[in-house]
């Protein structure tokens, strides 16, 4: 094994080889924030929406980004997850809609970008669904709060070191 790094000898950019790297069990969480006009806080809330289920869709979008990270973000493994959990949450002060994904797989490598993925995915989703309406929507704030599993065991965004 070459190291974990994403250059080849001479320089090129490369897929990290995983191959020789024990499988463990292995979970991120994520979540991000999108901020919006409190009416259109209130017509998600209410199921108001032209388009539908805001909440409902964007779901959907955020574990069909899990699972197809791989495609998006270069150098990404492919990864079979084993569970993806997505909650929303919103707020009035400022009026926003948070959202918090964990991946999990049983793997050689982390599910960190696709916990990252997933958000983001989710954010735009609710963008798109309510841009019509509130096109001064602002996501923020996405970041990998916690990591468990592999060489470096948990991780915590609040401590900010390997534990």
């Amino acid at each position: 094994m070459e190291g974990l790094t994403h250059f080849g000898s001479e320089g090129q950019a490369r897929m990290v080889e995983v191959g020789e790297k024990a499988e463990t069990q292995r979970t991120a969480t994520a979540q991000g924030l999108i901020e919006m006009h409190p009416d259109t806080l209130a017509r998600i809330r209410a199921g108001q929406m032209g388009k539908g289920d805001v909440l409902g869709v964007a779901r959907i979008a955020a574990i069909q980004a899990a699972k197809r990270t791989h495609e998006l973000i270069p150098l990404c493994h492919l990864l079979g997850l084993t569970g993806v959990d997505v909650e929303f949450s919103d707020q009035d002060q400022p009026a926003a809609v948070r959202c918090q994904v964990t991946t999990r797989t049983r793997g050689r490598t982390g599910v960190e970008m696709e916990a990252l993925t997933a958000v983001s995915v989710a954010l735009l989703t609710i963008y798109d669904m309510c841009k019509a309406i509130d096109r001064g929507m602002v996501m923020r704030d996405i970041r990998l709060l916690e990591k468990q599993g592999g060489k470096t065991g948990l991780w915590r965004a609040d401590a900010g070191n390997a534990e």
